[in-house]
């Protein structure tokens, strides 16, 4: 369910409101009670990521691979999964 935003016109109150879709718009004034409310276009809050169920290879550009970071004959292992060529290199 979207959050509206609204404004009074006739003490310029603005507050949110979390509504449904299908609701009507609110129309009375919970501050100064007159019949002046304006529900207002505002933009979308996006698409929002939380949590750690997100990976990298979740949404990679078409055409690479998703090994990428091990190529062809880096086949050692030092046992610091995760870590690239350069941050080895950094180490070292």
């Amino acid at each position: 369910m979207p959050t509206y935003v609204y404004r009074c016109k006739s003490c310029n109150y603005e507050f949110e409101e979390f509504q449904s879709i299908t609701a009507e718009p609110l129309i009375v004034c919970p501050k100064c009670a007159k019949s002046s409310l304006k529900r207002l276009l505002t933009p979308g809050g996006g698409l929002v990521f939380k949590g750690n169920g997100f990976y990298l290879t979740d949404y990679k550009k078409a055409g690479t691979s998703s090994n990428s970071s091990f190529s062809s004959g880096d086949s050692k292992s030092d046992g610091k999964a995760g870590e690239s060529k350069a941050q080895k290199a950094k180490a070292n």
